[in-house]
């Protein structure tokens, strides 16, 4: 199954061609909200117990795609593979904290858009690292020096210190204060009103990270509508919020408001968070000529016993949660609104991964990619207007390694999904089924068309589909590359 063929196809293709060869490129945002479930917005699950009426607003005027996968479950895995087009497990992720991830000169899609004419901003949580030294130095590394012209934003997520803002690459205020752990009553440790102590900037609010991130994001889009029609050049703006990720702060008008306890309130208020970006391209006229992009970076930080405790299923019917390598851990919502291009209210089951940015706004620019950029990149723009370059082949697999056991590898063909261990490789508990017993099969394979809970294991029963995918996963992990 592919993409839901729009019915203004042909005029669509005659636009997007017209598009790119008169050099009207659209303006692009991508919202990228942080531990969002697949079951959380409305338009992804209807017994949703959540409202989100600007997400499902959003997924009325364009696309959702159904078969949408971060590169890897965690924050700094996802990031990346977004950023680069490359998946997370062929680089070391782990030192973010001590040195940016991203190599100087390897292609990111803010320096792709900027090579095409693009003004490039980023607002948010970065989560891939810097080159620390001292905080009255600029922090080389990040979002300017990786093809971003402007930033605002904090290094890692707001439970991570030190806490502090940083702009273009110096540090606003230096986290020179301190504040102690915190946890909520009610929860796991790392839920709620959670943050770890350490330093942060004696302004810094982490209550009012969220809003003033919106607030940024609207300054820009303001300011780019302001600028005359004739000296405008097309935007790429990469809005990444840190939330609803842990530490849970709704403000005061949403709590109660919601019946999930505070991560549902806050999930509301990021919603309306997103309705005033929305907003704001809507007042300045900008709608008709932007694609807006939404998602989710991994899946939820919601057990088993949060769904049986609020009546309210996170992860939409799928198994798993946050790091996992079953589905809930990585399969994401993610709608995209396109006027003119995309043709309201449809759907997508096209396969694919964040690492498609790059090969798809390279198609939508009209311009090819280098050998050595994005090596995991498949352009997705023909399952949005029916039209793609002849060149660009869809994506004919999807790889994955777990977010806690770095052994354990995924592989998704068609409808079958292979995992090379036992349990969850993540935060669910895995108790029992961690360690195969004798007899056992050693990995899981599924057939997520006849079930995509992944309850039945398929493992022994097929062993030629394990030893053909288990060799497909091996050409993809050694070569270094899976686009052609």
């Amino acid at each position: 199954m592919g993409y839901v063929r729009i019915p203004a196809m042909v005029m669509a293709a005659v636009l997007l061609m017209t598009c790119v060869s008169l050099g009207d490129k659209p303006n692009i945002v991508i919202i990228l909200v942080d531990d969002m479930g697949y079951g959380d917005p409305g338009c992804f699950n209807s017994d949703s117990k959540i409202a989100t009426p600007n997400i499902d607003s959003l997924a009325r005027s364009g696309m959702r795609f159904t078969d949408a996968h971060a590169p890897g479950p965690l924050c700094h895995m996802s990031r990346y593979g977004l950023l680069t087009g490359q998946y997370p497990f062929r680089v070391e992720v782990q030192p973010w904290r001590t040195r940016p991830l991203i190599a100087a000169g390897r292609m990111t899609i803010a320096s792709l858009a900027q090579e095409n004419g693009y003004r490039t901003a980023m607002v948010g949580k970065w989560h891939l690292g810097f080159q620390e030294d001292g905080y009255d130095k600029p922090l080389p590394g990040g979002p300017v020096d990786r093809g971003f012209q402007s930033y605002f934003g904090i290094r890692a997520s707001t439970d991570i210190p030190p806490y502090f803002y940083i702009r273009g690459n110096r540090v606003v205020e230096p986290p020179t204060s301190y504040i102690g752990t915190n946890h909520s009553d009610g929860w796991s440790r790392v839920q709620g009103a959670f943050w770890r102590a350490g330093g942060i900037a004696p302004n810094l609010q982490l209550k009012n990270v969220l809003p003033d991130f919106t607030n940024e994001a609207v300054t820009v889009i303001e300011g780019h509508a302001s600028t005359t029609k004739n000296d405008r050049k097309p935007l790429l703006l990469y809005l990444a919020y840190p939330a609803p990720h842990t530490p849970w702060l709704p403000s005061p008008e949403y709590a109660g408001r919601s019946d999930v306890g505070s991560y549902g309130d806050f999930m509301m208020m990021v919603d309306d968070q997103i309705g005033r970006v929305l907003k704001a391209i809507d007042d300045a006229q900008l709608s008709d000529d932007t694609m807006v992009i939404l998602s989710s970076d991994n899946g939820p930080m919601w057990f088993e016993a949060d769904a049986a405790r609020f009546g309210h299923d996170s992860s939409g019917g799928l198994r798993g949660m946050k790091a996992d390598a079953w589905e809930g851990g990585h399969r994401m919502p993610f709608v995209i609104r396109w006027p003119e291009y995309v043709e309201p209210g449809t759907t997508s089951d096209e396969l694919i991964c964040f690492t498609d940015f790059l090969a798809t706004f390279a198609d939508l620019f009209g311009t090819k990619l280098p050998e050595a950029a994005g090596p995991d990149s498949f352009s997705f723009l023909s399952a949005l207007t029916g039209v793609s370059a002849k060149d660009s082949p869809r994506r004919p697999n999807f790889v994955m390694q777990a977010g806690s056991d770095a052994s354990m590898m995924t592989i998704r063909q068609g409808d079958w999904k292979l995992i090379t261990g036992i349990g969850s490789g993540g935060f669910s508990r895995r108790e029992q089924d961690e360690t195969p017993k004798p007899g056992d099969p050693p990995g899981q394979l599924y057939n997520l068309e006849k079930d995509r809970v992944e309850a039945d294991n398929l493992y022994a029963e097929h062993p030629e589909i394990v030893a053909r995918l288990t060799a497909e996963l091996n050409q993809v992990v050694s070569s270094g590359r899976s686009r052609p």
